[in-house]
């Protein structure tokens, strides 16, 4: 099947594009001496992650233990949760590493440290911790985080992993830097903390897109777990961590309307194929809810965005009415993304292409 036939609005995935935004992430990390854990919130993929395999990476990190579950039926084993296990989970994660998984959890809170050591399963359990994002975590220097370690090593079935931390706060060309470094110093003081309190801590988890990219060093981290490099979009363009031509996921859409009394035009690419996601407008906000780009090429159509989004309507301003002859109702276009992760969650599935030939189709999953 060739692109220019494929249903729309479709999910398409650039397999060039993508193995170049592995290879590159695997030789940072190489660089940084550390290991690549991918987080995988963003492709959701067995496909993908395999791929990333091929090329170095070790394990990884989901989101959901949907995820998890799905990643193990396909071989994966060395999975991270990287999200605040609650006790209502616990009975799912053991489960997990009960089938075969090298299942890590996360927690910040010493009460779920305690519900952790009294259940009666096995588990590998990380500390959070807060390096300015302000979400999740306790800063370095809490004292309950070496309650938090007593409490799990106090189990008979538990162990300590170590820390980890994520910088989701990184945003913008300007300061990803200094966050980079304030994320780095701080995980490696939590960890410092935990082995002067005499505890191990085999695991230094960083991750972040951004800051993989900024990073000057990573001197005490053990490993890093970067996620939508794998696809790019516009936010991260605009923030400096890939390029244009570095973005593989777009959606590939048909005008459906012209309305040259509001100088519009209608794609079938609304809310859903596309989120309402607007977070590369920050730094560009001549994007609006993603670039519209020639269909074959993915050359921008210099001026044209999607201004609005309804359901299933992507409504796209028209700067010079000679564009409504280059675009004639039927006519196929493709938008570039604003966050990937966001656009990709919608769908079931990616049409995997290489330049105009449609190569694949791979599943993704979704939900909890």
């Amino acid at each position: 099947m060739r692109l220019a036939n494929l249903p729309t609005p479709s999910l398409v995935l650039d397999r060039q594009r993508l193995d170049g935004n592995l290879r590159r992430m695997q030789a940072r990390a190489d660089a940084l001496g550390v290991r690549l854990r991918p987080h995988l919130k963003t492709a959701k993929s067995a496909d993908a992650a395999a791929r990333a395999a091929d090329l170095g990476a070790r394990g990884i990190t989901v989101s959901t233990l949907k995820e998890a579950r799905y990643f193990l039926e396909s071989g994966v084993t060395d999975i991270l949760y990287g999200v605040g296990i609650v006790p209502a989970r616990l009975d799912a994660a053991a489960a997990l590493r009960a089938d075969g998984a090298n299942l890590a959890i996360v927690t910040d809170n010493l009460d779920v440290a305690r519900a952790i050591a009294a259940h009666d399963g096995e588990f590998s359990v990380l500390v959070e911790i807060d390096t300015g994002a302000r979400r999740a975590g306790i800063a370095p220097d809490d004292p309950v985080l070496v309650d938090i370690a007593r409490a799990v090593q106090a189990a008979p079935r538990a162990q300590l992993a170590g820390v980890m931390t994520h910088a989701g706060h990184a945003a913008g060309p300007d300061g990803v830097r200094a966050i980079a470094a304030a994320e780095r110093d701080g995980v490696v003081a939590a960890a410092g903390a935990l082995r002067d309190a005499g505890f191990g801590c085999p695991m230094v988890s960083v991750g972040s897109t951004p800051t993989a990219m900024a990073v000057d060093h990573l001197a005490g981290v053990t490993e890093m777990r970067p996620g939508v490099y794998m696809f790019g979009d516009l936010d991260q363009q605009a923030i400096g961590s890939c390029g244009r031509d570095d973005i593989a996921l777009s959606v590939l859409a048909a005008v459906i309307g012209h309305n040259r009394a509001a100088g519009t035009l209608l794609i079938d690419a609304g809310g859903l194929a596309l989120s309402k996601d607007r977070s590369a407008t920050e730094f560009r906000p001549e994007v609006g809810y993603g670039e519209v780009c020639d269909a074959e090429t993915l050359e921008p159509l210099v001026g044209i965005y999607v201004a609005d989004c309804h359901q299933e309507h992507g409504i796209v301003p028209v700067p010079d009415p000679r564009v409504y002859g280059r675009l004639p109702i039927g006519a196929k276009v493709r938008v570039l993304p604003n966050h990937a992760c966001m656009t990709a969650a919608a769908w079931d599935s990616y049409a995997v292409v290489e330049g105009e030939a449609v190569v694949g189709r791979w599943p993704r999953v979704n939900g909890w």
